[in-house]
This record gives C-alpha cells, sequence and structure tokens, in this order.
C-alpha cells in the first residue's frame, strides 16, 4: 500500500477515476438486479389474490 499523503498528482487522479468507475460500476450492478427482479416477478404478483 502507498502512503496516501506521498501520492503525486497523476495518482490521485488514477485513484479518483477507479473510484468513480467501481461506483458506475455497482450502481449499474444494482440496477440491473432490480430490473431483473421486477420483470421475473411482474407477471406472478399481478395473479396474486389479494
Amino acid at each position: 500500500m502507498s502512503d496516501p499523503a506521498r501520492e503525486t498528482e497523476a495518482e490521485l487522479k488514477a485513484r479518483r477515476g477507479r473510484n468513480i468507475a467501481l461506483a458506475l460500476g455497482l450502481v449499474l450492478f444494482v440496477i440491473l438486479i432490480f430490473v431483473v427482479t421486477l420483470v421475473r416477478l411482474g407477471g406472478n404478483v399481478a395473479q396474486q389474490p389479494f
């Protein structure tokens, strides 16, 4: 592990880019799982008696 206090500007920018990419990937994965769940349950939920 590198010392965050001694990183260069390029290293900080690269880390920020990786963090943004990981966050975006995680958000897209959660949205994908949500959409797949809605699609799979969508037809069955309408047939349930209340």
